[in-house]
């Protein structure tokens, strides 16, 4: 997906947080970081998931998407390129994005 570029922040201006983790979740965490630190690659995870959430994300773009199909929408949905949207029993595309996320597609979009 395509982040919008965050300027990088010294540690030292950072404020200090504390949060509880289960030791077996740690240890992942470091061993999935590996030279990133795994307090880098948390920062980095809950930056990815505000961007995605916030009001104003992005929407993607299409080189973001690897494949798609078609879907018949059940419920109102917001084409994930475009914005626009798609209401319920009209046609759809569901893509998959390069992270692995199924999201809709207007038809037209792609």
């Amino acid at each position: 997906m395509h982040a919008r570029a965050r300027p990088r922040t010294p540690t030292t201006e950072m404020e200090v947080t504390s949060i509880r983790l289960e030791r077996e979740l740690k240890q992942r965490l470091k061993a999935l970081a590996g030279g990133q630190g795994y307090q880098a690659l948390i920062r980095e995870i809950l930056w990815g998931y505000v961007l995605r959430h916030s009001p104003e994300a992005a929407t993607l773009a299409a080189e973001d998407i690897q494949a798609s199909f078609p879907a018949t929408a059940h419920q109102p949905q917001r084409c994930a390129l475009t914005g626009q949207a798609i209401r319920p029993q009209e046609p759809m595309l569901l893509g998959l994005t390069t992270d692995g996320k199924l999201v809709p597609l207007s038809p037209a979009s792609v």
